[in-house]
């Protein structure tokens, strides 16, 4: 039973790793939210790019909690690195699948990103069981 239990259960050790595939899910399941909404009522992509804003600072603050609670301390920086790795590597995706150039909003955007998830570490470095 232990060996089942072991195999089954895995465990990130690295806070910033972990935030990251915590702000991952977070991001694929507002994806879906916003995809639903999308399909049940009358709006159009146009319309959703505020919605999509906050679900990216969800997924980022929600990362950096994780981070936080992963850590033992200097929660801050594990959320700002989480974050800051979570713009970089949106912002990668977006310019590698849909050729969107860069600009000096995006570096604003990181900058956002990196403050939210050091305010998710702040409250997740609290939030660890002792």
């Amino acid at each position: 039973m232990y060996l089942i239990r072991r195999l089954l259960s895995w465990r990130i050790a690295n806070p910033v790793l972990s935030g990251l595939c915590r702000s991952f899910l977070w991001m694929l399941l507002g994806a879906f939210v916003l995809s639903l909404l999308l399909w049940g009522s009358g709006l159009s992509e146009e319309d959703l790019a505020m919605y999509t804003y906050i679900v990216h600072g969800i997924a980022a603050a929600f990362g950096g909690l994780a981070a936080g609670r992963r850590a033992s301390r200097k929660g801050w920086y594990q959320g700002c690195l989480t974050g800051a790795f979570y713009a970089i590597i949106i912002l990668l995706v977006g310019f590698l699948a849909l050729d969107s150039p860069f600009s000096g909003s995006d570096l604003l955007w990181i900058l956002a990103a990196s403050a939210i998830g050091a305010l998710g570490g702040m409250f997740g470095v609290n939030l660890q069981k002792n």
